[in-house]
């Protein structure tokens, strides 16, 4: 028994010194940290193989720059080091780069047609076309890695096409409104706005005899609208948006952004934007969003402010009251803080209710009441406390069994809006929209029933907004129409019409404009009576757009994936943070 027993011990006292000098495969945010210091420059993840025993592993990393391919090797035999291979890439100059030197070498104005680039094993080479503004010249650029200083040109005239052959005339998807001479080219990812077009012409016909609007609208789906308008303003001439749309996503990228360069400010427009934005009492966030070093370049007529939307019946039976202003007070509306919201929770639990039906309602909340943009001036990553608090947020919501955990735009998600049969979510979180376009579809039996307050910790959710291009050749008759539609206060501007539902919308809609909004009738039905604009006018006041950049779409979609990993229990806090600041950091090169 005691040879058995000291038999044991020997195999424990080997097994222990093994996994004591048994050393983990670095991580490659590890490895990505020792190439940046041994190169003293900035790069990201491109492959990574690592074997099954985890005995050696090979990460291969390419410069933020393009310049640089750096392989590294590892083996669990040497785990202290690493071993760097690394080579040349050839740069591949931008297109704005070649259309400058292509302006340059002919004196005169291009516009960007295509590009074709390949990459051979010792060589690489591009080709870009270009067509003149006048459309009566076509240059091809080459270029090659073996000669990168190095542009050669080859040009051929075109016939300059007639008005006959325009591609507009009788195409029935580019609605045109008007029928003067002047030409305003508007670009739009909905007929929403074209719609307000031939609105504003309806009352003004005098401006339907001088303008033709011509509207081109594509679909957002899969990043077309915006790969379409960057490339037509880019280009210039006829065809380019004298004025176009773009929706929270992107607005960023439009306003202050990658394409920010291109957008007018309403100054230049010749509108009087600093007096009329104080006077119309214009949400200030939507104002913050369309700045670009301090001059407005971008107005929404939406003021898309949240509020808390939340179930009367409900409200009666665990609270005793349905009052907004006493809910308001058990909630903790614009306090900052969720510490009321969760006592008011666990009553709601008590009383067999869901606080909320999962944890996507939270995400809008928090993510747009940050403060800190997700990337600081020099690309380190930020978490702002709001988005961090998350984490905590989605996870308590499943550990403590406060919600139905069911994701939204699903049918699960709209069912706790009424339609189905074992509804007993209490609130939402959302601005007028989704009261207007998705909860009054859905209700059911619970139509009525909804009361609307403030949350307590403010957030917008969505938006559009409307710039003119700098190099705009109708700047009187573009101001004219974006004046109408994001400033004017009176009862025939877009905004009042907007709001009582005079534009066919179906719907009260709350408006950038308070002054508007505090005219207008906000009564809904679908919510006892309620005028709700009053209470979305308080959301407006505490929404912020401040940490907003124009990479959020991607970078949000980041940190939900590694909170729901967190939040289901996959992962530790720590893990998920570091998931997404790997993610990122590979995303965009950081």
């Amino acid at each position: 028994m005691k040879r058995i027993l000291a038999l044991v011990l020997c195999f424990a006292l080997l097994f222990s010194l093994v996994a004591c000098n048994r050393r983990a495969v670095p991580s490659s945010s590890d490895v990505k940290a020792a190439v940046q210091e041994e190169y003293d420059m900035k790069f990201k993840l491109d492959s990574e193989k690592i074997a099954k025993d985890e005995s050696k592993a090979t990460w291969v990393f390419i410069s933020k720059d393009g310049t640089l391919e750096v392989t590294v090797t590892w083996e669990a035999k040497h785990p202290k080091e690493f071993n760097f291979e690394d080579k040349d890439l050839a740069v591949v100059p931008s297109k704005r780069d070649v259309q400058n030197a292509v302006e340059e070498e002919y004196g005169m104005s291009f516009w960007f047609n295509y590009e074709s680039i390949s990459e051979g094993d010792k060589e690489t080479t591009g080709e870009w076309v270009f067509y003149s503004e006048d459309e009566t010249l076509e240059v091809t650029v080459t270029w090659s890695s073996k000669k990168p200083d190095k542009f050669n040109f080859s040009d051929r005239k075109i016939e300059k096409p007639t008005e006959s052959s325009d591609p507009y005339d009788d195409d029935p998807d580019v609605p045109t409104y008007g029928r003067g001479s002047e030409v305003i080219e508007l670009w739009s990812f909905t007929n929403e706005i074209p719609n307000m077009v031939a609105k504003y012409i309806e009352l003004h016909p005098e401006f339907g005899e001088k303008y033709t609007v011509r509207c081109t609208i594509i679909a957002t789906d899969g990043g077309a609208y915006q790969q379409a308008l960057d490339q037509a303003i880019a280009a210039g001439g006829d065809k380019a948006p004298d004025m176009y749309a773009a929706e929270a996503a992107f607005i960023l990228k439009y306003a202050q952004g990658d394409m920010a360069y291109y957008a007018a400010t309403y100054k230049d427009l010749g509108i009087d934007v600093d007096n009329k934005i104080k006077s119309a009492e214009i949400a200030q966030y939507t104002v913050d969003i369309g700045t670009r070093d301090g001059e407005v370049v971008a107005l929404g007529y939406q003021a898309t402010g949240g509020a808390m939307i939340y179930r009367s019946s409900i409200a009666k039976d665990v609270f005793g009251t349905d009052d907004p202003d006493e809910i308001e007070k058990i909630f903790g509306a614009g306090t900052g803080s969720w510490d009321k919201f969760w006592d008011a929770a666990a009553k709601l639990k008590d009383k067999g209710y869901k606080v909320v039906a999962g944890g996507d309602d939270m995400w809008n909340v928090c993510e747009k009441a940050a403060t800190k943009a997700w990337l600081d001036k020099d690309n380190n990553i930020v978490i702002d406390p709001q988005r961090e608090a998350y984490l905590d947020i989605y996870k308590k919501l499943i550990d403590d069994d406060l919600s139905k955990d069911t994701g939204s735009w699903n049918e699960a998600w709209y069912a706790e809006m009424g339609s189905g049969n074992n509804a007993n979510t209490f609130c939402f979180f959302g601005p007028a929209w989704l009261i207007n376009y998705v909860m009054i579809g859905q209700s059911g039996y619970t139509w009525g029933d909804w009361r609307v307050c403030t949350p307590p910790v403010g957030f917008f959710w969505g938006g559009t907004w409307v710039l003119a291009d700098k190099d705009t050749d109708q700047a009187a008759g573009v101001a004219e129409l974006i004046e109408w539609i994001t400033l004017d206060t009176s009862d025939t501007g877009l905004q009042y019409l907007w709001a009582n539902d005079q534009m066919g919308n179906g719907a009260k809609d709350t408006v950038a404009s308070a002054v508007v909004m505090g005219k207008s009738d906000g009564t809904l039905d679908f919510c006892g009576g309620q005028n709700v604009f009053e209470k979305f006018i308080e959301g407006n006041k505490y929404a912020t757009g401040k940490a907003m950049t124009q990479y959020d779409e991607d970078i949000n979609g980041f940190f939900k994936d590694a909170a729901s990993k967190y939040a289901h229990g996959e992962i530790d806090k720590d893990a998920a943070i570091q998931e997404f600041k790997d993610n990122v950091s590979s995303a965009f090169a950081l």
